[in-house]
């Protein structure tokens, strides 16, 4: 449904209030820019059509001048010989172009002061849309601000966020319990006597020994 009835209606319009009153006023001032760019479109496409028929009318003008600059050769010749009643004629047949050109001359200062108002229009109405477009930019950089800030309040106190901070304790609490039971296992270990602690230090000799021999076997294999 249109917004505006005639591009009178947007001159006078009142942006604010229009938006005041839409129940979303995003789409409203789309709809709003939107219909001023259409009107535009048709106005200037008028004044082209206009512009047109003006250059239509000229043309027309300056070959009824020439018909009655050639009346008036027909008049004199027509008098020079004496033929007083075709140059009467001819005469006649002048004042009917000269009367047509009149009346054209006439409706092309009509369509002038049309042209006149429509140009104003369009200056007038450019500055609408300019002003719409401006509002629009407003109204859109609001919106997405107000969305930003609806999903940082989620994040900080969405249930999303409490469900993960509840795992993370969940888990904090499994670690706690895993150390404490190490601990206890520790705590509850009889002491290592000399025996066992000299045999601790010969197997890890061994070991290390079984170690060295395989690093140099593998030496040994790829040197080959």
């Amino acid at each position: 449904m249109s917004i505006f009835s005639r591009t009178r209606d947007i001159v006078a319009s009142n942006m604010a209030e229009l938006l005041d009153k839409a129940e979303d006023p995003a789409k409203m001032i789309r709809m709003i820019v939107m219909e001023m760019e259409e009107t535009l479109v048709e106005v200037r496409a008028g004044i082209a059509r206009t512009i047109a028929d003006q250059k239509e009318m000229r043309s027309q003008i300056a070959r009824l001048e020439r018909m009655q600059g050639s009346w008036l050769e027909k008049a004199e010749l027509a008098l020079s010989k004496g033929r007083e009643d075709l140059a009467k004629a001819a005469l006649g047949e002048k004042q009917k172009a000269a009367g047509m050109a009149e009346a054209l001359r006439g409706e092309i200062e009509v369509l002038d002061t049309g042209l006149r108002a429509s140009e104003a229009d369009i200056s007038r109405l450019q500055t609408k849309l300019r002003e719409a477009r401006s509002r629009q930019s407003a109204v859109q950089t609001r919106l997405e601000s107000a969305n930003q800030r609806a999903r940082l309040r989620e994040m900080h106190s969405g249930p999303k966020v409490d469900d993960a901070f509840s795992r993370f304790a969940l888990l904090d609490r499994r670690v706690d319990e895993a150390e404490a039971r190490a601990e206890a296992l520790a705590l509850g270990a009889p002491p290592m006597t000399l025996e066992e602690e000299i045999a601790e230090l010969r197997n890890a000799d061994k070991v290390d020994a079984e170690l060295a021999a395989l690093k140099l076997r593998i030496a040994s294999t790829v040197e080959a």
